[in-house]
Protein backbone atom coordinates (compact mmCIF):
# COMPACT_ATOMS: atom_id res chain seq x y z
CA UNK A 1 0.00 0.00 0.00
CA UNK A 2 0.91 3.62 -1.00
CA UNK A 3 0.95 5.68 2.31
CA UNK A 4 2.00 9.16 1.33
CA UNK A 5 0.18 8.90 -2.05
CA UNK A 6 -3.13 8.30 -0.06
CA UNK A 7 -3.11 12.16 0.89
CA UNK A 8 -3.30 13.29 -2.67
CA UNK A 9 -6.04 11.21 -3.40
CA UNK A 10 -8.25 11.03 0.20
CA UNK A 11 -8.55 13.83 2.78
CA UNK A 12 -8.17 11.58 6.10
CA UNK A 13 -5.56 8.74 5.80
CA UNK A 14 -6.35 5.25 4.91
CA UNK A 15 -4.96 2.21 6.31
CA UNK A 16 -5.45 -1.52 6.29
CA UNK A 17 -7.22 -2.21 9.50
CA UNK A 18 -9.36 -4.50 11.11
CA UNK A 19 -12.49 -3.05 11.43
CA UNK A 20 -13.92 -5.52 14.36
CA UNK A 21 -11.41 -3.82 16.57
CA UNK A 22 -14.01 -1.58 18.79
CA UNK A 23 -17.36 -2.05 16.61
CA UNK A 24 -19.59 -2.53 18.56
CA UNK A 25 -23.67 -3.67 18.10
CA UNK A 26 -26.02 -1.90 19.86
CA UNK A 27 -29.53 -2.57 20.24
CA UNK A 28 -31.14 0.04 23.09
CA UNK A 29 -28.34 2.73 22.96
CA UNK A 30 -29.10 6.69 23.31
CA UNK A 31 -26.30 8.33 21.47
CA UNK A 32 -25.11 12.06 21.58
CA UNK A 33 -24.66 11.86 18.02
CA UNK A 34 -26.49 10.12 15.74
CA UNK A 35 -25.92 9.65 12.04
CA UNK A 36 -29.46 7.77 11.83
CA UNK A 37 -31.69 9.81 9.85
CA UNK A 38 -35.21 9.83 11.78
CA UNK A 39 -38.92 10.33 10.86
CA UNK A 40 -41.46 12.33 12.44
CA UNK A 41 -41.64 9.67 15.36
CA UNK A 42 -37.93 9.89 16.01
CA UNK A 43 -37.49 6.39 15.17
CA UNK A 44 -34.54 5.56 12.99
CA UNK A 45 -35.16 4.90 9.14
CA UNK A 46 -32.96 3.02 7.39
CA UNK A 47 -31.39 4.59 4.20
CA UNK A 48 -29.19 3.45 1.70
CA UNK A 49 -25.51 2.01 2.58
CA UNK A 50 -22.63 3.91 2.47
CA UNK A 51 -19.08 2.62 2.06
CA UNK A 52 -16.80 3.96 4.87
CA UNK A 53 -12.96 3.82 3.73
CA UNK A 54 -12.06 2.63 7.52
CA UNK A 55 -12.60 6.40 8.23
CA UNK A 56 -11.53 8.33 5.42
CA UNK A 57 -13.51 10.54 3.31
CA UNK A 58 -13.26 10.76 -0.34
CA UNK A 59 -12.52 13.79 -2.31
CA UNK A 60 -16.86 13.67 -3.32
CA UNK A 61 -17.64 13.27 0.43
CA UNK A 62 -15.74 16.14 1.33
CA UNK A 63 -16.63 18.64 -1.38
CA UNK A 64 -20.23 17.62 -0.37
CA UNK A 65 -19.68 18.84 2.99
CA UNK A 66 -17.94 21.80 2.61
CA UNK A 67 -20.89 22.49 0.00
CA UNK A 68 -23.80 21.52 2.54
CA UNK A 69 -22.20 23.22 5.37
CA UNK A 70 -21.37 26.49 3.22
CA UNK A 71 -17.58 26.52 4.17
CA UNK A 72 -15.78 28.97 1.94
CA UNK A 73 -11.84 28.28 1.59
CA UNK A 74 -9.69 29.57 4.01
CA UNK A 75 -5.79 30.31 2.30
CA UNK A 76 -5.12 30.77 6.33
CA UNK A 77 -5.94 27.52 7.35
CA UNK A 78 -3.03 25.67 5.41
CA UNK A 79 0.37 25.96 6.07
CA UNK A 80 2.06 29.25 3.54
CA UNK A 81 4.62 27.93 0.61
CA UNK A 82 6.42 30.80 1.94
CA UNK A 83 7.50 28.61 5.29
CA UNK A 84 9.17 26.08 2.85
CA UNK A 85 12.75 27.53 2.94
CA UNK A 86 12.25 27.27 7.03
CA UNK A 87 12.44 23.39 7.36
CA UNK A 88 15.92 22.67 7.58
CA UNK A 89 16.45 19.58 8.95
CA UNK A 90 15.24 16.30 7.94
CA UNK A 91 12.41 16.00 10.49
CA UNK A 92 10.85 19.30 9.54
CA UNK A 93 11.35 18.26 5.83
CA UNK A 94 9.75 15.44 5.82
CA UNK A 95 6.73 16.20 8.43
CA UNK A 96 5.93 19.22 6.20
CA UNK A 97 6.16 17.47 2.83
CA UNK A 98 3.30 15.33 4.14
CA UNK A 99 1.73 18.64 5.08
CA UNK A 100 1.81 20.34 1.90
CA UNK A 101 0.50 17.11 0.46
CA UNK A 102 -3.06 17.91 2.27
CA UNK A 103 -3.15 20.92 1.67
CA UNK A 104 -2.66 20.46 -2.28
CA UNK A 105 -5.55 18.03 -1.94
CA UNK A 106 -7.60 21.18 -0.04
CA UNK A 107 -6.55 23.81 -2.37
CA UNK A 108 -7.77 20.86 -5.15
CA UNK A 109 -11.44 20.62 -3.93
CA UNK A 110 -11.73 24.45 -4.10
CA UNK A 111 -9.82 24.66 -7.85
CA UNK A 112 -7.44 26.81 -7.27
CA UNK A 113 -5.33 26.62 -9.85
CA UNK A 114 -2.18 29.08 -9.28
CA UNK A 115 -2.62 27.53 -5.74
CA UNK A 116 -2.58 24.31 -7.05
CA UNK A 117 0.77 25.10 -9.18
CA UNK A 118 2.57 26.91 -5.92
CA UNK A 119 1.86 23.51 -3.67
CA UNK A 120 3.32 21.38 -6.41
CA UNK A 121 6.43 23.57 -6.58
CA UNK A 122 6.40 23.63 -3.16
CA UNK A 123 6.27 20.11 -2.47
CA UNK A 124 8.97 19.84 -5.31
CA UNK A 125 11.50 21.57 -3.54
CA UNK A 126 10.84 19.84 -0.23
CA UNK A 127 11.83 16.83 -2.03
CA UNK A 128 14.66 17.89 -3.07
CA UNK A 129 16.23 18.67 0.47
CA UNK A 130 15.04 14.98 1.36
CA UNK A 131 17.45 13.89 -1.48
CA UNK A 132 14.13 12.70 -3.84
CA UNK A 133 15.37 13.13 -7.35
CA UNK A 134 14.22 16.30 -9.04
CA UNK A 135 12.67 14.69 -12.05
CA UNK A 136 9.38 12.89 -10.27
CA UNK A 137 8.07 16.26 -9.30
CA UNK A 138 9.46 18.24 -12.40
CA UNK A 139 8.28 15.92 -15.45
CA UNK A 140 4.27 16.71 -13.74
CA UNK A 141 4.70 20.31 -13.36
CA UNK A 142 6.19 20.70 -16.97
CA UNK A 143 3.03 19.03 -17.79
CA UNK A 144 0.87 20.83 -15.79
CA UNK A 145 2.22 23.97 -16.80
CA UNK A 146 2.44 23.43 -20.78
CA UNK A 147 -1.21 22.09 -21.00
CA UNK A 148 -4.59 23.40 -19.31
CA UNK A 149 -4.72 19.90 -17.63
CA UNK A 150 -7.98 19.32 -15.38
CA UNK A 151 -7.24 19.53 -11.66
CA UNK A 152 -8.36 15.28 -11.13
CA UNK A 153 -5.73 15.04 -14.24
CA UNK A 154 -2.99 17.42 -12.13
CA UNK A 155 -3.66 15.07 -9.06
CA UNK A 156 -3.36 12.14 -10.89
CA UNK A 157 0.28 12.88 -11.93
CA UNK A 158 1.07 14.14 -7.95
CA UNK A 159 -0.49 10.46 -6.85
CA UNK A 160 2.38 9.16 -9.33
CA UNK A 161 4.77 10.95 -8.72
CA UNK A 162 4.31 10.32 -4.82
CA UNK A 163 4.61 7.00 -5.21
CA UNK A 164 8.11 7.00 -6.80
CA UNK A 165 9.28 9.16 -3.75
CA UNK A 166 8.03 6.29 -1.36
CA UNK A 167 9.63 3.76 -3.21
CA UNK A 168 12.76 5.63 -3.41
CA UNK A 169 12.48 6.55 0.21
CA UNK A 170 12.22 2.65 1.33
CA UNK A 171 14.63 1.37 -1.72
CA UNK A 172 17.44 3.56 0.39
CA UNK A 173 16.37 2.48 3.97
CA UNK A 174 14.65 5.51 4.24
CA UNK A 175 11.51 4.39 6.14
CA UNK A 176 11.37 6.88 8.88
CA UNK A 177 10.82 9.74 6.56
CA UNK A 178 8.20 7.76 4.81
CA UNK A 179 6.96 7.30 8.18
CA UNK A 180 6.93 11.26 9.01
CA UNK A 181 5.27 12.23 5.80
CA UNK A 182 2.93 9.96 6.88
CA UNK A 183 2.11 11.19 10.09
CA UNK A 184 2.54 15.08 9.20
CA UNK A 185 -0.35 14.19 6.10
CA UNK A 186 -2.36 12.77 9.04
CA UNK A 187 -2.38 15.26 11.34
CA UNK A 188 -2.74 18.17 8.79
CA UNK A 189 -5.96 16.36 7.69
CA UNK A 190 -7.51 16.06 11.43
CA UNK A 191 -6.55 19.99 11.59
CA UNK A 192 -8.07 21.13 8.73
CA UNK A 193 -11.27 18.62 9.51
CA UNK A 194 -11.55 19.86 13.65
CA UNK A 195 -10.93 23.48 12.82
CA UNK A 196 -13.01 24.34 9.35
CA UNK A 197 -16.10 21.43 9.20
CA UNK A 198 -15.98 20.92 13.23
CA UNK A 199 -18.48 23.72 15.04
CA UNK A 200 -18.79 23.19 18.92
CA UNK A 201 -21.55 25.52 19.19
CA UNK A 202 -23.78 23.49 16.63
CA UNK A 203 -22.18 20.11 15.93
CA UNK A 204 -22.82 18.54 12.59
CA UNK A 205 -23.48 14.68 12.78
CA UNK A 206 -21.66 13.46 9.67
CA UNK A 207 -18.43 15.69 10.78
CA UNK A 208 -18.69 14.10 14.41
CA UNK A 209 -19.08 10.42 12.61
CA UNK A 210 -16.24 11.19 10.48
CA UNK A 211 -13.29 12.42 12.87
CA UNK A 212 -14.32 10.18 15.79
CA UNK A 213 -13.58 7.47 13.39
CA UNK A 214 -10.18 8.63 12.93
CA UNK A 215 -9.48 6.58 16.48
CA UNK A 216 -9.48 3.59 14.33
CA UNK A 217 -6.74 5.14 11.70
CA UNK A 218 -4.79 6.48 14.69
CA UNK A 219 -4.57 2.73 16.11
CA UNK A 220 -3.08 1.74 13.22
CA UNK A 221 -0.82 5.05 12.60
CA UNK A 222 0.84 3.75 16.18
CA UNK A 223 1.37 0.52 14.99
CA UNK A 224 2.58 1.87 11.77
CA UNK A 225 5.56 3.90 13.31
CA UNK A 226 6.45 1.21 15.80
CA UNK A 227 8.10 0.36 12.41
CA UNK A 228 10.69 3.51 12.68
CA UNK A 229 11.23 3.40 16.52
CA UNK A 230 14.98 3.98 15.30
CA UNK A 231 14.66 7.33 14.77
CA UNK A 232 14.25 9.61 18.04
CA UNK A 233 11.51 11.52 16.30
CA UNK A 234 9.57 9.16 15.62
CA UNK A 235 9.47 7.96 19.04
CA UNK A 236 9.00 11.65 20.06
CA UNK A 237 5.82 12.52 18.15
CA UNK A 238 4.83 8.83 19.06
CA UNK A 239 4.66 9.95 22.46
CA UNK A 240 2.33 12.85 21.26
CA UNK A 241 0.31 10.42 19.39
CA UNK A 242 -0.45 8.09 22.05
CA UNK A 243 -1.49 11.30 24.32
CA UNK A 244 -4.06 11.91 21.34
CA UNK A 245 -5.28 8.68 21.95
CA UNK A 246 -6.46 8.70 25.30
CA UNK A 247 -9.19 11.20 24.16
CA UNK A 248 -10.22 8.60 21.41
CA UNK A 249 -10.22 5.98 23.97
CA UNK A 250 -13.02 8.19 25.89
CA UNK A 251 -15.95 7.17 23.26
CA UNK A 252 -16.95 4.07 21.43
CA UNK A 253 -18.83 3.60 17.92
CA UNK A 254 -21.90 1.95 18.07
CA UNK A 255 -23.58 0.37 14.71
CA UNK A 256 -27.25 -1.13 14.71
CA UNK A 257 -27.20 -4.75 15.06
CA UNK A 258 -27.37 -6.44 11.34
CA UNK A 259 -26.65 -3.50 9.42
CA UNK A 260 -22.74 -3.61 9.68
CA UNK A 261 -21.53 -5.04 6.56
CA UNK A 262 -17.27 -5.90 6.50
CA UNK A 263 -15.29 -6.04 3.15
CA UNK A 264 -11.80 -6.92 3.77
CA UNK A 265 -10.94 -7.15 0.80
CA UNK A 266 -11.55 -3.84 -0.40
CA UNK A 267 -10.97 -2.45 3.17
CA UNK A 268 -14.09 -0.60 3.38
CA UNK A 269 -17.27 -1.41 5.79
CA UNK A 270 -20.71 -0.23 4.61
CA UNK A 271 -23.49 0.88 6.83
CA UNK A 272 -26.79 3.08 7.14
CA UNK A 273 -25.36 4.66 9.71
CA UNK A 274 -23.28 4.58 13.14
CA UNK A 275 -24.07 6.18 17.01
CA UNK A 276 -21.63 7.16 19.36
CA UNK A 277 -21.19 7.99 22.56
CA UNK A 278 -18.65 10.88 22.22
CA UNK A 279 -19.00 14.28 23.83
CA UNK A 280 -18.69 18.11 22.52
CA UNK A 281 -16.22 18.46 25.28
CA UNK A 282 -14.05 15.46 23.78
CA UNK A 283 -14.28 16.95 20.43
CA UNK A 284 -13.05 20.24 21.55
CA UNK A 285 -9.71 18.44 23.54
CA UNK A 286 -9.03 16.75 20.05
CA UNK A 287 -9.59 20.18 18.26
CA UNK A 288 -7.33 22.15 20.27
CA UNK A 289 -4.68 19.32 20.72
CA UNK A 290 -4.38 18.71 17.17
CA UNK A 291 -4.35 22.11 16.99
CA UNK A 292 -1.63 22.65 19.30
CA UNK A 293 0.40 19.59 17.41
CA UNK A 294 0.07 20.60 14.02
CA UNK A 295 1.24 24.56 15.27
CA UNK A 296 4.86 22.73 16.40
CA UNK A 297 5.15 20.34 13.41
CA UNK A 298 4.70 23.91 10.87
CA UNK A 299 7.20 25.85 13.10
CA UNK A 300 10.69 25.72 11.64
Amino acid sequence: MKFIASFLVVFLLIFTISCKQGLKENESFEPLFSTYKSDSTGKAIPSEKNEIFYGILTPVEISRIFNRLGIAYNKDIINPVSNKDLYLSNAKASLNTGIYGVDLGYVKIFGISQGMIDYMVTIREMSNKLGIPDHFLTDPIRKMQSDETESDSIMNLMNDAFNQMEDHLRAGGRESTAGLMVLGGWVEALYISTQLLYNPAKPDPEVVQKIAEQKYTLTTLLSFLKNYYDDPVVVYYTKKLKYLKKYFDTFDIYFKKGDLEIDNSKQVFRSTGSEMDVTVETLNKIKDYVARLRMEMVTP
